[in-house]
C-alpha cells in the first residue's frame, strides 16, 4: 500500500468521524476463562487460544505465557502497525525492519514482598531497526508520530480499572 492508496481509505473515515464523533468509539475486547488447570488463564486471541501462567520469577514453571511478554506482543504489534502507517503516509521507503519491545519488572512487588516496590512494568522501550534512506530528523519525527498514535503504548500512560462481579445466579 502506498500513501494515496493509505488516505483514500482513511479519508471517508475521517470524514465520518468528524461528522459524527460517536461513529468513531470503538469497542475492543478480549475475552478468557479458567478452562485450564493451575494458575492460569486461557485468552481467546486471534491465532487461538493463549494459556497465560506465572512467570517462573514468581512460581510459574515456564510453560505458560507471561502476561508481561504477552503485553509486550501487544505493543509491538500496536507499534509496529503505527509505524508502518506512519511511514506510508510519509512516502518514507523502509526495508529490512525489526521491532523489539522490551520491559522489566521487579518479583518483589507482585509477590507482595516489599510495599515499596512497584507492582507492575518498568521503562519500556521500543526499538525499530530499519533500512532506510530517511535523515535523523525524519527518524525522529517517525518516532514521535509513532508514539503519538500508538493505542496500546498510550494506554500504558494509565492503568485500567479491574472489577469483579458476582455471578447472577441461573435459574
Amino acid at each position: 500500500m502506498d500513501a494515496e492508496e493509505l488516505r483514500a481509505r482513511q479519508a471517508p473515515l475521517k470524514e465520518k468521524y468528524k461528522a459524527d464523533p460517536a461513529t468513531a468509539l470503538v469497542t475492543s475486547r478480549a475475552t478468557g476463562d479458567h478452562r485450564d488447570p493451575g494458575i492460569t488463564t486461557t485468552v481467546d486471541g486471534w491465532a487461538g487460544p493463549v494459556r497465560a501462567g506465572q512467570h517462573p520469577a514468581t512460581g510459574g514453571d515456564g510453560s505458560d505465557a507471561c502476561s508481561a511478554d504477552l503485553l509486550m506482543e501487544a505493543l509491538l504489534g500496536c507499534a509496529g502497525v503505527t509505524f508502518r502507517a506512519v511511514t506510508t503516509a510519509m512516502g518514507v521507503r523502509t526495508d529490512d525492519v525489526e521491532l523489539t519491545a522490551e520491559c522489566t519488572w521487579d518479583a518483589r512487588g507482585t509477590l507482595g514482598l516489599d510495599r515499596e516496590v512497584p507492582v507492575g512494568i518498568g521503562d519500556v522501550v521500543v526499538t525499530i531497526t530499519v533500512d532506510t534512506d530517511a535523515d535523523d530528523a525524519r527518524l525522529e519525527r517517525i518516532a514521535t508520530s509513532t508514539e503519538r498514535y500508538c493505542v496500546v503504548g498510550q494506554s500504558l500512560a494509565q492503568p485500567p480499572a479491574i472489577r469483579v462481579v458476582r455471578r447472577s445466579p441461573t435459574g
